[in-house]
C-alpha cells in the first residue's frame, strides 16, 4: 500500500468552528524520490523503493542507485503496491501528499521512545501490592513467576521487568484533521509514536478501509492550459470574417441596376398624365 515518510515536528492543537480544541501531531512529509520500481515480471510483485533522510556513508551499489535517480544519499524504504497504484506512479519521480487529499484515517508507524530498564508496573501495567498489612519493600514486585515442581521453569515471553520502548510501533485508525499541500504538512489527531525529529511512515488505515485518491495530477494541468491554447485561433478568426464580407460588396452592383428599373416604372405614369392634359385641352 502506498504511503509517505514524514518527520514528527511535535504536537499542538487546532480549534474547530464550534470552539472545541483538538490535540494534533504535526508531521512534515519529506521529499522522497523513487529510486527503484519492482514489477511482477522481474521481482514477482509491484513495489517502489524511495529514499528519505540523509546518510554520510552508503554502499557502492546504493550510491550508484542514488546517483542514477538524482537522489540524496539516505535511507531506503519500500511500499508494496497494487497494479492501479503502480500505474498511477508510472510517470512520477517523487512522492507527494496529493494521494492523501481525500483520505480521512491513517496508520502511523515509527520507533517509540526508549524508556530504558523498567519494572513490571510501568512496562506491563501491573497492579502494585498492598502498601500496608506487613508488606515490606515489595510494593512494585512482580510476584510469583513460575511453578513449584512441574514443569519447574519460567515460560518464555513471561511479562517481567526489562528494556522498555525503542521498538517499531504502529498506531492504527488515526484521523486526519488537516492537510496542507503547499507546506507538505499532515495534522493527525492524537499521539504518534516516536520522538520529535524522528521519521514516521504514514499509510491509509487498514481497519477503516481507507483508499487513496489516484486522480492524475497531469490532467489538472492540461485542463488549465487548454483555454489558453484555444484563445490564439479566436484572434486569427477576426480577419478571416472580414475577407468573407468582401465578396458581398461586389454583389451590390446589381442592386444599383435595379434602382433605374424602378424609376422607369414610375416614369410611365408621368407620360399618361401628359396625354390626359392634352385631351383636356382639346
Amino acid at each position: 500500500m502506498l504511503g509517505v515518510i514524514g518527520t514528527k515536528l511535535g504536537m499542538t492543537r487546532v480549534f474547530k468552528e464550534n470552539g472545541t480544541s483538538v490535540p494534533v501531531t504535526v508531521i512534515e512529509v519529506v521529499k522522497s524520490k523513487i529510486v527503484q520500481r519492482k514489477t511482477p515480471e522481474k521481482d514477482g510483485y509491484y513495489a517502489i523503493q524511495i529514499n528519505f533522510g540523509s546518510k554520510k556513508n552508503v554502499s557502492k551499489s546504493l550510491e550508484k542507485k542514488f546517483k542514477d535517480n538524482d537522489a540524496k544519499k539516505g535511507y531506503l524504504t519500500e511500499f508494496n503496491l497494487s497494479e492501479e497504484e503502480f500505474n498511477f506512479l508510472q510517470d512520477m519521480k517523487e512522492i507527494t501528499l496529493h494521494p492523501f487529499s481525500e483520505t480521512k484515517k491513517v496508520d502511523v508507524s515509527g520507533v517509540s521512545k526508549g524508556k530504558g530498564f523498567a519494572g513490571v508496573v510501568k512496562r506491563h501495567n501491573f497492579k502494585t501490592q498492598d502498601a500496608t498489612h506487613g508488606n515490606s519493600l515489595a510494593h512494585r514486585a512482580p510476584g510469583s513467576i513460575g511453578q513449584c515442581q512441574f514443569p519447574g521453569r519460567v515460560f518464555k515471553g513471561k511479562k517481567m521487568a526489562g528494556h522498555m520502548g525503542d521498538r517499531n510501533t504502529t498506531v492504527q485508525n488515526l484521523e486526519i484533521e488537516k492537510i496542507d499541500l503547499e507546506d507538505n504538512l499532515l495534522l493527525i489527531k492524537g499521539a504518534v509514536p516516536g520522538s520529535i525529529g524522528s521519521f514516521v511512515k504514514v499509510t491509509p488505515s487498514i481497519k477503516d478501509g481507507a483508499k487513496l485518491s489516484l486522480v492524475p495530477i497531469v490532467d489538472e494541468v492540461v485542463e488549465n492550459t487548454a483555454p489558453v491554447e484555444e484563445a490564439a485561433p479566436v484572434e486569427e478568426a477576426v480577419p478571416a470574417e472580414d475577407t468573407k464580407e468582401a465578396p458581398p460588396v461586389e454583389e451590390a452592383a446589381p442592386v444599383e441596376e435595379a434602382v433605374p428599373a424602378e424609376d422607369t416604372k414610375e416614369a410611365a405614369p408621368v407620360e399618361d398624365t401628359k396625354k390626359q392634359d392634352e385631351s383636356e385641352k382639346e
